[in-house]
């Protein structure tokens, strides 16, 4: 006689689905932990940056990037390249600083870093936890306002997805993008550039695929 096939019973599928609901919401609890770090770096480069910058005014009475005591300063091999001390930082957040002559917003970098304000050496702009560009400029990058207010310096971090930037203007300021000293735009490239006609988004969309450039009042 040929032996009835077994199935599973009720109580072995119970576990089966038991323990996969365990391993998606580990999954899931990891995914947000992730989040949280990154959200809480974040939020620690805004402030150190800041820092770094009160503290370099502090101490050499002058603004790193447009520092025109900084080459005598630092001479040694390559040399601090002077800003023209005029009180803004000319250039882009995203400028390229790889040039020959690379503007006031990359010498920003090197004068924070000789000063020991922040780690590293050279010019070249830092990133974030999400991979995106961190970067200062004045405004429009001349000197106009940008995000429908934002005349002075700012401070501006690219690339993040949307629930690490409604969570980090939430945590510093008022989370709406298009108000208070934390400012959003809704991407459409990586580490877009802000002109003079570039305005702030009305509100932020959880959409799990949109990405957002945060800038902040110095």
């Amino acid at each position: 006689m040929k032996n009835p096939q077994k199935g599973f019973t009720l109580v072995e599928i119970a576990i089966v689905l038991v323990i996969i609901g365990l391993l998606l919401g580990g999954i899931l609890k990891g995914q947000e932990m992730i989040t949280q770090a990154k959200t809480k770096n974040i939020i620690a480069d805004f402030s150190g940056i800041s820092a770094a910058y009160h503290g370099y005014q502090d101490r050499y009475r002058a603004i790193p990037g447009d520092d025109n005591g900084a080459a005598a300063r630092w001479t040694t091999a390559p040399a601090a390249v002077n800003g023209n001390g005029n009180g803004v930082v000319v250039g882009a957040y995203n400028a390229d600083c790889t040039v020959v002559t690379p503007p006031e917003s990359c010498h920003w970098w090197d004068h924070l870093r000789r000063s020991g304000f922040v780690a590293g050496g050279g010019s070249q702009q830092p990133f974030n936890a999400a991979a995106g560009m961190i970067g200062v400029q004045t405004g429009d990058g001349a000197g106009g306002a940008i995000f429908g207010g934002f005349s002075g310096l700012i401070i501006c971090s690219a690339n993040l997805p949307d629930k690490i930037a409604i969570a980090v203007d939430t945590q510093m300021d008022d989370g709406v993008p298009a108000t208070g000293t934390v400012r959003g735009m809704l991407q459409t490239a990586p580490n877009p550039s802000l002109g003079p006609a570039t305005t702030a988004t009305a509100t932020y969309a959880e959409t799990g695929t949109n990405v957002y450039i945060l800038c902040r009042a110095m």
